[in-house]
């Protein structure tokens, strides 16, 4: 597969198809954690470690998830990322695309309900990822880390966001935050759902 060029461009450049795409990515990821969290199979790996910061620390898990977020984007500086709207939208959007989630979708006690919910998740997050990265109004904090590894080491998207989910599951779990089958699904999955979905959805500019 050919390099996909997920370098930030200005907003100005049909904003009214990308910024319709990166609010719909950004809340059906937000909607896709919610269905992950009802599963109740698992969380994703970055939610591991901020579980599990979050109970070394007694800080609140949305307090957590901001600093470790503030952290990562200090891993941008040499990878040479640039943050753009999309990376300040990712917090917000998301935050309320879960919380909407978790009110309407109750927690389902058949099994098979269950696994349909996590795995209807796992898709649905890896296209909306796709969908507001491709964008290229700039990635989420942690998505910016596979970005960066792509343009600085040529690494595929599915290489580099495996291994990133790998690396932060296996902290989060030696610090004592919960791993489920949902949680090892995640994190081999999501990287070659990413990359598959990104030709289809990622903005190109005109020659």
């Amino acid at each position: 597969m050919s390099s996909i060029d997920l370098r930030p461009v200005p907003v100005t450049s049909s904003p009214a198809r990308r910024l319709s795409q990166l609010f719909s990515g950004l809340a059906l990821y937000g909607a896709s954690m919610g269905l992950m969290i009802r599963s109740g199979l698992g969380l994703d790996p970055w939610d591991v470690l901020h579980e599990a910061l979050s109970g070394l620390t007694g800080l609140t898990f949305g307090t957590v998830t901001a600093i470790v977020g503030a952290l990562v984007l200090l891993c941008w500086i040499p990878l040479r990322q640039r943050p753009g709207i999309g990376t300040v939208s990712n917090i917000l959007v998301i935050a309320v695309a879960v919380d909407l989630t978790l009110a309407v979708v109750a927690p389902p006690s058949a099994p098979a309900h269950r696994i349909v919910l996590l795995v209807t998740g796992v898709v649905l997050n890896g296209f909306a990822s796709a969908a507001y990265i491709g964008v290229r109004l700039g990635p989420g904090p942690r998505d910016g880390l596979m970005t960066g590894l792509h343009a600085r080491t040529g690494w595929s998207i599915r290489i580099g966001r495996t291994a990133i989910e790998l690396t932060v599951l296996t902290g989060g779990w030696l610090l004592g935050g919960t791993v489920g089958v949902g949680t090892v699904l995640y994190a081999l999955a999501i990287g070659p759902l990413v990359q598959a979905f990104l030709p289809y959805v990622t903005w190109q500019t005109k020659n």
